[in-house]
């Protein structure tokens, strides 16, 4: 008796290959995304010259228009840098819609991990480490970090989750500071906070809802500022890790102020008063032994 005719098996997924996934239809997003340089961008001059003079940051590949490159001078002559002349739509076609990159986009690495402790520990004079959480606006976090490398801020720590990713945008609207004042990233800002308290910083929150002011705040040489995201503000444990809340004192028809404003200004008045005490203490008339 012969055999009938063997069906065609319907076609199935291959389950022996754990990673096969169906095909997906081809979109022009998805073919943008396929031809865009991997890696991470900088762009527009300060961020770009700051990149370029930190020795901890690897740098690939620099991209100018012929005008931008005279102006870095002799920044873009890095070893190992690969540096190509192009025109500005070349830039405009490899970066976000609007990126305002000054004719300079920078081919880089992420910065290498630092260790909070070593980065933090006090040295000689007043230190002041900025701590924040839950800073989601990258424009908000580079005009913070532009603050703290105007105040000589010693470190930023932030949580490696649930902040604006370190990338372009920051950077240029950091203006050079991501390169300039060293960012920790931890796991556990709570714990963090217990780390810093251990070497030696009396932890400040800055709190809408507080009652003291940055006048009441003790005159110590080693301080944390905690600055949390505007609308949520800081979390439970972070608030609770911290020594005093203060609030800056503001007209009754405004409830809060930005974030990187209300960190500039915080900078100022506890960095000012820092400043003012040490030269009272040097200017102070020495007590008579005899």
């Amino acid at each position: 008796m012969s055999k009938a005719p063997r069906q065609p098996s319907r076609s199935r997924p291959d389950r022996g290959r754990k990673n096969a996934r169906p095909d997906r239809p081809s979109t022009p997003e998805r073919r943008r995304k396929e031809r865009a340089p991997k890696g991470l961008w900088l762009y527009g001059r300060h961020a770009v010259e700051a990149a370029l003079a930190n020795p901890r940051r690897s740098c690939h590949r620099l991209l100018a228009t012929a005008e931008a490159l005279a102006r870095l001078g002799p920044a873009a002559n890095r070893p190992g840098l690969q540096v190509d002349v192009v025109e500005r739509d070349a830039i405009d076609r490899l970066l976000p819609e609007g990126a305002v990159h000054q004719g300079v986009a920078l081919s880089v690495a992420p910065l290498p991990r630092l260790d909070l402790k070593r980065t933090c520990a006090p040295e000689p004079g007043p230190n002041v480490v900025l701590v924040l959480d839950q800073i989601n606006d990258p424009h908000n976090l580079g005009a913070i970090l532009r603050s703290a490398a105007a105040f000589d801020v010693r470190a930023v720590v932030l949580p490696e989750r649930r902040s604006a990713d370190l990338g372009g945008v920051v950077a240029k609207a950091a203006s050079g500071a991501l390169d300039l004042v060293p960012v920790v990233e931890v796991v556990n800002l709570a714990r963090a906070l217990d780390d810093l308290a251990a070497l030696g910083y009396w932890r400040i929150a800055l709190d809408v809802a507080a009652t003291a002011t940055p006048d009441e705040v003790p005159a110590v040489d080693n301080l944390a500022i905690v600055l949390g995201s505007e609308g949520p503000g800081l979390r439970r444990l972070v608030r609770e890790r911290c020594d005093l809340a203060v609030r800056l004192p503001i007209a009754a028809q405004m409830d809060s102020l930005n974030v990187s404003v209300a960190c500039g200004i915080a900078l100022y008045a506890l960095t000012r008063r820092a400043a003012l005490d040490a030269r009272s203490d040097a200017e102070a008339p020495e007590k008579s032994t005899s």
